[in-house]
């Protein structure tokens, strides 16, 4: 009565990294950083640093103002987008709390009985 299991080897346990000593883990290999050295033939070394600069400059003004970047309709959808909110937000502002409530209140009467709770009586 062989079966197939029979053939797999019983070592026991499972061995952890951690716990034996005999394992060792795979060293990571380091990215090299390459560094690119600049020719000494004057002023060309000076440009790339001064397109770095430039370029983080503008990284800066484009994080400050994201509006830079965008097409003309973009920008006409976000201008149309404040003025709906601003006309909502002076709509608020205009209402009272007591003409919030009459206004609910007119709202409630308008609708039809469909929507009205049904008594329940348990002695009927």
């Amino acid at each position: 009565m062989s079966s197939e299991y029979d053939i797999v080897p019983k070592s026991g346990s499972l061995k952890l990294k951690k716990l034996d000593p005999a394992i060792k883990k795979k060293k990571k290999k380091k990215e090299e950083k390459r560094i690119l050295e600049a020719p000494s033939n004057g002023g060309s070394g000076d440009t790339t640093k001064e397109q770095d600069i430039e370029a983080a400059i503008e990284a800066k003004l484009r994080e400050r103002n994201p509006l830079i970047n965008k097409t003309k309709a973009e920008l006409r959808f976000i201008k149309q987008q404040e003025k709906i909110k601003e006309k909502w937000i002076m709509d608020k502002a205009a209402k009272t709390h007591k003409n919030r409530v009459e206004d609910f209140n007119k709202h409630l009467d308008n609708l039809t009985e469909h929507f009205d709770i049904p008594k329940v009586s348990w002695t009927k």
